[in-house]
């Protein structure tokens, strides 16, 4: 989605939550669309439980400054990925990404990506897609694959 936007001139904005590092999809932003902003705003590590008070800063200082610049209008895509991931690991209320949606000036479209959304977004949002892995290698014990997985 990135790759077309930026194709059709648009300015784009990328949000990375609960990461932090050089993953593949960071080198390819910064590789093959180095014209993406791209801010991460985690501290790397998984959340199983309760997350603990850096990630947590980190994850609202990133809310904070992504409702900025969305309202700003700099830019005409703003993506915050791994969103409803940060919602559901406890790092901020499904009220403050409800919050961000409400936000969003007209002409600037909102991409909110990760797994189990809260069924309020779902209710408010204009499109969601939803995908499933059906069968990956990893349920055959393979490691993640640089490029591929990861």
């Amino acid at each position: 989605l990135a790759l077309r936007a930026v194709g059709a001139g648009l300015r784009v904005f990328f949000a990375q939550f609960i990461k932090q590092g050089d993953y593949s999809e960071i080198q390819a932003l910064r590789r093959y669309l180095p014209q993406v902003t791209l801010r991460q705003y985690g501290a790397g590590k998984f959340i199983l439980e309760q997350p603990d008070p850096e990630s947590i800063r980190l994850a609202q200082d990133g809310l904070i400054e992504l409702c900025r610049v969305l309202q700003s209008g700099e830019y005409d895509l703003v993506i915050a990925d791994e969103a409803n991931c940060a919602v559901k690991a406890g790092l901020f209320d499904e009220s403050a990404l409800l919050d961000l949606a409400a936000a969003r000036p007209p002409h600037v479209e909102l991409l909110i990506t990760g797994r189990d959304a809260p069924r309020s977004l779902l209710e408010i949002a204009d499109l969601v897609t939803e995908m499933c892995a059906r069968k990956h290698p990893y349920d055959r014990g393979l490691p993640a694959r640089t490029g591929i997985d990861c």
